[in-house]
Parts: C-alpha cells; sequence; structure tokens
C-alpha cells in the first residue's frame, strides 16, 4: 500500500521502517506507537532525501529529545568547523540539528550536512531568504519565500520552523500590548518588517496550503514557530504569545488533513511559576501536538550561565509534557558557540531531557539512575564514570584529587558515608584515625 508520509501511513495502519526503529529504540510496541503517530501525539521527521537518517520520535510516551542549534553566519562563515561541531553532536548523542545558516554558502553547508547526519536535521527557510537570492528583505516575493522552503525540502531536511502564526493581527495585538523585550525570534522579526514594509499579511499563514504541499511531497515535519515567544521573563505569557498559539493550533489541523506532522514550538524566557501552565495552555489549544521549547530560560540575569538557566526551565519543562528542548549554550545572547560551549550546552540540556523522563515515569528512565546508584554503593569508581553522563568530565575530577585510601574520595576520606556502612553491614571493623586490620 503506498503512503506519502509517515502520518498518511500510520492513518492506513502501515508500519514504516522508522516506526519500527523508533519503537525499538523506545521500548514502546509498533502498534501502540503508530496509533499515536496517526494521532499527531508523536512525528517521526523523516525526510524521503535524507538517506543517512536513524529515525527518532517525538513526542507522547518517548524519550524527551534534545536539539542542537549550529550553522554559519556572516561573521563565523567557516563551514568546516560548523561540520566538525555537527559530528560532535552526533557523537554526543544528540537526536536533532537544526542548521540556522544565514549568510555564505548555506546550500553547500546543509547539503553536506543531511549527507553526513544520522541524526533529524531542521532549518529555518526565512534565515536562507536573504542570502539565497542576495536581495533586501522587502524585495522578496512570496515566490521567493516559498521556493526556498522547497530548496530546503529537496535538499533532505526533515522539519522546518515556519512562523505561520504571526498574522497582521497578531501584528495588531503585538502593538496595543506593549513589550519590553519586542519580537525576539529572528525568523519572527524578519516576516514582521516584512509584514510591515509590503502592507500585507504573512505569506507563510496566507499560502499555508501551498507548504503543506511541500511538506507533504517530501515528508517534511512542521515546527510551527513561535515568532512571537517571550525574549524576558517580563514578557511571558501575554496576548500576542497567547493569540500566535491559539492560530498554530488552527493550523495543526489544517496539516493533519493533509497527512503533514506537527511540533509546535514555545517559550522563550519565563519564570519557573508559569511553566506548566504554558505546557497544558499548548497540548490544549494544539491537541496534543508535540511540544518543543528554547530553555524556558528562567531568569535574565546569567549571560555566559544560560546553559544552567535554560536547564532549570527544561527540566520542569519535560516534566510537565514538553517533548523536545531546544539546547542553550554558555554564549547564549553573546556570541556564536564554539565547540566547548556546544558541549556544555548539550549535557546541561541533555540532564534537563532525563531529569524530565524521570518526573514524566518514561519506561526504563530510571534504569540509569538505579545503576549508577549501584555503582556508587559498591564504591565501583570505574563503574560510576562508565554510567556517567560526561565520563570525561567525572575522570578528570577524580585524578585531580586522589585520596589515601582509594575507595574513597578526597571530600570525606575514610568518614566516607558509604565505605563505613558497607563495612559495619558486613560486620567489619571502621578504622577512620589508622590503617585498616
Amino acid at each position: 500500500m503506498n503512503y506519502t508520509t509517515q502520518m498518511d501511513a500510520a492513518k492506513k495502519g502501515i508500519i514504516t521502517k522508522e516506526m519500527e526503529t523508533v519503537a525499538r529504540k523506545e521500548n514502546m510496541e509498533v502498534e501502540k506507537l503508530r496509533e499515536l503517530v496517526a494521532e499527531g501525539k508523536v512525528v517521526i521527521p523523516a525526510n524521503k532525501n535524507h538517506k543517512a537518517l536513524d529515525a527518532e520520535g517525538i513526542g507522547k510516551g518517548l524519550k524527551t529529545k534534545i536539539n542542537v542549534n549550529l550553522g554559519i553566519s556572516k561573521d563565523c562563515c567557516n563551514v568546516d568547523l560548523e561540520l566538525e561541531k555537527a559530528k560532535k553532536a552526533i557523537e554526543m548523542k544528540a537526536e536533532a540539528i537544526m542548521d540556522l545558516s544565514c549568510f555564505g554558502k548555506t546550500e553547500e553547508f546543509r547539503t553536506k550536512l543531511v549527507g553526513m547526519s544520522t541524526a533529524i536535521i531542521g532549518t529555518v527557510p526565512m534565515y536562507d531568504a536573504v542570502g539565497f537570492y542576495d536581495k533586501e528583505l522587502k524585495d522578496l516575493s512570496v515566490e521567493d519565500l516559498l521556493r526556498v522552503i522547497e530548496k530546503h525540502a529537496e535538499d533532505g531536511v526533515d522539519f522546518m520552523t515556519i512562523h505561520s502564526g504571526i498574522t497582521r493581527e497578531t501584528a495588531e495585538i503585538f502593538k496595543r500590548n506593549k513589550r519590553r523585550m519586542n519580537i525576539v525570534s529572528r525568523g519572527g522579526s524578519l516576516l514582521y518588517a516584512w509584514m510591515q514594509l509590503n502592507s500585507q499579511e504573512n505569506p507563510f499563514y496566507e499560502y499555508f496550503d501551498k507548504i503543506l504541499d511541500i511538506c507533504e511531497k517530501y515528508d517534511v515535519t512542521l515546527s510551527l514557530g513561535d515568532a512571537c515567544r517571550p525574549g524576558c521573563i517580563d514578557d511571558s505569557t501575554d496576548p500576542a504569545q497567547i493569540m500566535e498559539l491559539m492560530i498554530l493550533g488552527e493550523l495543526t489541523k489544517r496539516a493533519w488533513a493533509r497527512n503533514v506532522q506537527v511540533m509546535i514550538e514555545g517559550p522563550g524566557h519565563m519564570a519557573l511559576n508559569e511553566i506548566e501552565a504554558n505546557v497544558l495552555l499548548e497540548k490544549k489549544l494544539c491537541h496534543e501536538a508535540p511540544f518543543y521549547v528554547l530553555g524556558p530560560i528562567v531568569t535574565d540575569i546569567a549571560p555566559g550561565y544560560d546553559h544552567i538557566t535554560s536547564a532549570i526551565g527544561g527540566a520542569i519543562a519535560a516534566g510537565a509534557g514538553v517533548d523536545f528542548l531546544c539546547y542553550v549554550t554558555p554564549a547564549e545572547h553573546l556570541r556564536l558557540p564554539n565547540l566547548d560551549d556546544m558541549k556544555e550546552g548539550i549535557i546541561a540540556t541533555k540532564i534537563a531531557a532525563h531529569a524530565g523522563d524521570l518526573a514524566k515515569g518514561i519506561k526504563g528512565a530510571r534504569d540509569w539512575d538505579n545503576q549508577m546508584s549501584d555503582a556508587r554503593q559498591k564504591l565501583d569508581w570505574e563503574g560510576m564514570f562508565k554510567l556517567a553522563i560526561d565520563d570525561e568530565k567525572a575522570r578528570k575530577y577524580r585524578a585531580e584529587s586522589m585520596p589515601h585510601d582509594e575507595h574513597t574520595c578526597t571530600m570525606c576520606g575514610k568518614m566516607c558515608a558509604v565505605r563505613n556502612m558497607n563495612k559495619v553491614l558486613e560486620g567489619k571493623n571502621i578504622n577512620v584515625l589508622r590503617e585498616d586490620d
């Protein structure tokens, strides 16, 4: 039986090879997974032209996935360096990579990335449009913008961020409700400016059906972008953000009617006490489509440490039902991240994702923690290193300060609670001041 997209196959009762791969990774019955894909509660981004892909699922009942952003810009246009970052991200088991390239040899970089990546690849075509055509923003036509989307689809991109929810109506609500940070989404700000300069509706909203034609043809998952996401905690959960979310919910149903898979993008900067409510809003207004968030970043005061502010919010969001976390690095708000920044961002986001999986009760998530606890109880240092999310850093810290008693560490030495409890429970003597018997 023929099918056009993963969702089309799922609705027809067909189990695709991508579904089999995801079900195996998630330890889930493949028939259950198929039902979730058919309902739009799980997406499997898998462009027909991405031949190297090792499929992943994002959504209800699955492990929280993470995304790594990279790409070339006018100030940093080293294709080889960005490909090196991509290889490192894949080595560190990031499930997705977003190419945010906006200048220079974007097509060369994108095709190389898709060709070598086993991870899901995403893009934001709006970023690429100005450089692709060498035209100023105002001079880009609707046909130009749609053509860039199709080019990315042809090149094998698995999901695309398309800011279809910032309509002229949304823009008016934004104007009437003053924000401290205005619009901070790069794609959202470009589209807002395009609409203002040309006195036209957002082409990604007005011609949404044409975008669906492209997505259906190549099986591209739509990541409906949050142009009005808050850029500081004072702007969160405001009328523009909620209005856009309502529109994205309507567009989700239109996409599903065409068997196009959908994720919804979300905030952004947000205080801790608003995160759970925002997850509930997205799941309700967007019909339980998978939710993809940046952070949320829970305080605005920590440039250089935003991988931490983001991981705090990400853990809470994942625990509340978010399905996909976009990493944030220590360089956020400051510069393009380097390899070390990227590693820090990946580790912090993976910690947040796993913490969320524990809270959600994802099948098998607790096993990793239990194995680590067993290794600690046995004072099995090599076992602990092998289980560590960053074994290199754990080994480095241990090697920098070795204790007199090799079974302990230099924090407690022979007063180590684990050591002493093991001994006393085995009926042995405890020597703290002297050598063991």
